[in-house]
């Protein structure tokens, strides 16, 4: 185990950077916990996670606006959820492309929704830097502030290894059914 610290430690900015392009979670978590033991620099890596993560929004609303064509056939499949994003604008407002960062499954559909449509890019930029901002200080101060409870997780999770699949299992099926069921085309 430590060995991972170590290699985390040695390539944990890269990491997660690349990884917060397209949502960086748990790479921000690991960061925390990773600052909470000494190995990287909390503030770097808040920062860090912040600038990846609406870059990768950013990116994603260009590529949606500059390259319909391309989308579009990439998300034959996602139409529905593409659908549900508009409705929650409609619902939400302007306010979901804050709340997206913390809802798995949204975070990439909302820019690239956006982009699709003539939603003002400055107001889009002003939230996506305001949503980043909130979503790193979140999760990389409470992962920092909740290491030491984060770190004795692990030690159980490696002390019985069949808790991590089940736990994933829950979770990922539940965002499942969830995304299934509000996607689901409805009899009139």
């Amino acid at each position: 185990m430590e060995d991972i610290f170590g290699n985390l430690a040695t390539y944990g900015y890269v990491g997660l950077f690349l990884y917060s392009l397209g949502g960086g979670f748990f790479a921000l978590l690991g960061a925390g916990v990773l600052s909470y033991m000494g190995k990287m620099d909390l503030t770097t890596s808040i920062a860090i996670a912040f600038f990846a993560n609406a870059l990768g929004d950013f990116l994603l609303y260009y590529m949606a606006k500059y390259q319909k064509s391309v989308m579009m056939e990439g998300l034959r499949a996602h139409r529905r959820k593409l659908a549900l994003v508009h409705v929650l604008m409609k619902k939400r407002g302007s306010w979901i492309i804050i709340i997206k960062k913390f809802i798995y499954g949204l975070k990439s559909l909302v820019p690239i929704a956006i982009g699709l449509t003539k939603y003002d890019f400055k107001k889009f930029a002003i939230l996506n830097v305001l949503g980043a901002g909130i979503w790193a200080l979140f999760f990389g101060l409470g992962s920092y502030y909740s290491g030491a409870f984060l770190v004795r997780m692990a030690g159980l999770v490696s002390d019985k290894p069949w808790v991590a699949p089940i736990v994933l299992v829950v979770v990922g099926g539940s965002l499942w059914l969830y995304m299934t069921k509000a996607t689901k085309k409805k009899k009139r």
